[in-house]
């Protein structure tokens, strides 16, 4: 902090396969600030304890950097917001692996990182830190939210063959696809291939999907490698001998993949289609001062920049030990996803998740490229604090 302003840093991809998802969180990052300082959206409506006028006497200000989806740059770009900028509170990602190396920065410089888009299971569960929280669902709820709806959309007793991305969060996120495919869904997996991050030919790794007798094709690839690998999956036309299901969507990669998303279910942060007062207010919010809707990854970097804001306004200082404490286990319901706590135990936030069908492309109107068919209840999802991956996580000292 520099006189009256403090500062946060905002990491997202700027470049590389995330880079669409980055764009879009740092439009809400920007957004976030301009609110805390000037007043507006949820600031005015939603979050009782900010006043629109700085944040404990402090104007906002904000530096940003280029994460591009590499973690080692990640780290590097973070660590020079804090030894360079002076940055209090570290926030942005859209790579588990990526905020992963910086939340273990974060936490040896004790500068408080707020999640933005990471689904790992590893983020809150091996790898998670005291000083880092988490309001993205993980790659566990995913599995747990879609084994029920592809069930009854497709039957039981079918065989699923996965890619997934070659890092941490594909790793998770295919392993929690087994499980619950298997375990609940009924299902058997026939093989599970890995596939590096930025891959922009698929044919090879597809025909051999093609050729395995499965009858799901499940693609754990996200950003512009998810909607490059499900428009080759269907170009090649893999889709018309077997379903495909994309764990993990968001609004960038379904408008990438347009007409190749049809009947596709998956998974996402948030989207404009849920109809509360947050949701409706922040679409109106961020359409007001963009001209487009935003995505379930802006949703997610605006929030944890009010949640961060917030716990420093209820603890009355930016000491970071004061704002976990502030943070842990805390129950809001002011972000769009009804109620929700920030568990204690993990920092993992335990919340709904919404689970979507892609609409065909004749159907794709005024931005909607899908159809929500169930907000999965947190009370369905999720784990005790001494199971899944949460019995892996040791979250560390406040000091």
């Amino acid at each position: 902090m520099e006189g009256d302003t403090a500062t946060f840093g905002f990491n997202v991809p700027q470049s590389g396969p995330y880079a669409s998802e980055g764009e879009d969180e740092l439009r809400a990052y920007q957004l976030a600030v301009k609110h805390l300082n000037e007043g507006g959206g949820w600031v005015d409506s939603q979050f009782d304890d900010l006043s629109g006028d700085g944040v404990v006497g402090y104007t906002i200000d904000y530096v940003d950097g280029d994460t591009a989806t590499d973690a080692d740059q990640a780290r590097q770009s973070a660590s020079g917001m804090i030894q360079r900028d002076n940055a209090i509170m570290i926030s942005g990602g859209s790579s588990s692996a990526v905020a992963i190396a910086v939340q273990g920065l974060c936490q040896n410089e004790k500068v408080m990182f707020m999640a933005c888009l990471t689904h790992s299971n590893d983020t809150t569960g091996k790898d998670c830190v005291r000083y880092s929280f988490r309001e993205m669902f993980n790659a566990y709820m995913t599995g747990q939210a879609l084994a029920p709806v592809v069930k009854e959309a497709y039957g039981e007793g079918l065989k699923f063959y996965q890619l997934y991305a070659d890092y941490s969060w594909g790793q998770t996120q295919q392993a929690s696809m087994n499980q619950f495919m298997t375990d609940v869904a009924g299902w058997e997996q026939v093989e599970s291939v890995a596939t590096p991050l930025g891959t922009t030919d698929y044919s090879t790794y597809l025909s051999e999907a093609q050729s395995s007798g499965a009858d799901v094709l499940i693609l754990n690839h996200y950003g512009l490698d998810g909607a490059n690998s499900i428009q080759q999956a269907v170009d090649a036309g893999i889709n018309e001998d077997m379903e495909i299901i994309v764990p993990l969507y968001n609004r960038p990669m379904a408008e990438a993949a347009g007409g190749a998303i049809e009947n596709v279910y998956g998974t996402l942060a948030w989207d404009s289609q849920i109809d509360n007062a947050p949701s409706k207010e922040f679409t109106e919010a961020f359409q007001s001062e963009y001209d487009r809707v935003p995505s379930g990854p802006a949703q997610v970097a605006y929030a944890q920049t009010l949640q961060y804001a917030a716990a420093v306004e209820r603890a009355g200082t930016f000491y970071p030990p004061e704002v976990i404490k502030q943070l842990e286990d805390y129950e809001y319901d002011n972000i769009g996803m009804g109620s929700e706590v920030m568990r204690g135990c993990d920092h993992q936030a335990q919340r709904d998740v919404p689970v979507v069908k892609g609409l065909p492309g004749s159907e794709q109107e005024s931005g909607k490229y899908y159809e929500i068919v169930n907000i999965t209840s947190r009370d369905d999802l999720g784990y005790a604090c001494d199971a899944g991956p949460a019995a892996e996580c040791e979250l560390g000292s406040y000091e």
